[in-house]
């Protein structure tokens, strides 16, 4: 955000605050900004119930500085035009704090328009390095980079010392962004990427890109993108008897790509944030979960939860509403949540974030390898 800009919003805060001096206190809005429609709705599931939770326990503790927090869902459909329309709407709302957006394409737009409105957000799943590489002030994130993520999935693979290895990816910002992370490792530890090849989301039909697998003869296969394109690829690729592993990032690690692929999915290998919800310091939050009926597992679930209690934390430490203030607060201390205790560099990233490879099962379930 330009200077004056900043200037600007913050002296519109202060004007608020003694405008509201002596009357009630106003609650604190917080957007949840991600895809409740659309093939990706079922991490916007997972985004959205960890947030509710963190907003309704929050309140029953009594709020923020004794303010209520309130929600205010926004469904964004992980498509970037969309995500723009609904960041402008938060605007217009007088939302000051966001959580989302959940895809690396649509967070990146909207998050331009939030610095440039003095919002601040923290994304609970956008893992593109992009996003937090213009030294915005305003954009955080409960979740580790491609660059973090990546090494990790292109080590395990170079372990297992294949012969010929694929990476296909979907095109989009966090699918090629994850698969050139993998290349780029392969490459350094000296295994032969055979084949690097896009695919359009939303197709349906994968059996040339199958027949170039075959014809490519690997033995490895690396997948960036999302469950609903993997999960046909898995099945077409089975029906036509491919004999590869497949591995892919935390976007295919849904238990609906078992609906897609069936018992294709068995031996998929996946990298997915630590399994939070077993820890033992968790139990009671898990609790709270299962007693509402909800599935605290999903890899989104409790990193949407930590991010809205940082940034009521954030508040808290301020002792200020003013986004910039929070940031600042946010970013000069150290939190204990779910997902461990968090600390934030100059750009809003994480200092450190654990990614774990996973053997995903055909019965949804996944056992951890590393």
């Amino acid at each position: 955000m330009k200077t004056s800009v900043k200037k600007l919003v913050t002296a519109v805060s202060a004007s608020v605050a003694l405008m509201g001096a002596g009357h009630a206190a106003a609650e604190i809005k917080i957007g949840i900004a991600g895809p409740v429609t659309g093939p990706v709705a079922q991490y916007g599931d997972m985004q959205f119930s960890g947030a509710r939770m963190a907003i309704e326990r929050i309140n029953a503790d009594g709020g923020v500085n004794g303010e209520m927090l309130e929600a205010v869902e926004v469904d964004d459909v992980c498509d970037p035009k969309q995500a723009v329309t609904v960041a402008n709407r938060l605007v217009n709302d007088g939302v000051r704090f966001v959580v989302g957006h959940l895809c690396s394409s649509s967070t990146q737009p909207a998050s331009d328009i939030y610095e440039d409105e003095g919002i601040l957000m923290v994304t609970p799943a956008s893992t593109s390095p992009d996003i937090t590489e213009r030294g915005y002030e305003l954009v955080f994130r409960t979740i580790g980079l491609d660059s973090m993520q990546g090494p990790v999935a292109g080590n395990h693979i170079s372990s297992l010392n294949p012969e010929r290895v694929a990476i296909v990816h979907d095109k989009q910002q966090y699918g090629e962004g994850i698969a050139t992370a993998v290349r780029d490792t392969l490459k350094d530890a000296g295994v032969e990427v055979a084949l690097f090849e896009g695919i359009t989301a939303g197709d349906k039909d994968f059996s040339s890109l199958v027949t170039k697998l075959k014809q490519a003869d690997v033995d490895y296969v690396y997948y960036g993108g999302y469950h609903p394109e993997l999960g046909l690829i898995l099945r077409q690729a089975r029906q036509a008897d491919l004999d590869a592993i497949f591995m892919g990032p935390e976007g295919v690690g849904n238990k609906d790509i078992n609906t897609i692929a069936g018992d294709a999915a068995e031996g998929l290998l996946v990298t997915l944030p630590p399994a939070f919800d077993e820890k033992a310091e968790n139990q009671d939050l898990v609790k709270a979960f299962q007693d509402k009926g909800e599935d605290p597992s999903g890899p989104f679930v409790l990193t949407s939860y930590t991010a809205v209690q940082l940034i009521a934390e954030g508040i808290e430490q301020a002792g200020s509403t003013e986004p910039f203030d929070v940031a600042a607060a946010l970013r000069s201390a150290s939190f204990n949540t779910p997902i461990g205790t968090v600390e934030y560099d100059e750009k809003g990233d994480m200092k450190s974030f654990e990614f774990v490879v996973y053997e995903w099962h055909s019965d949804g379930s996944k056992t951890p390898v590393n």
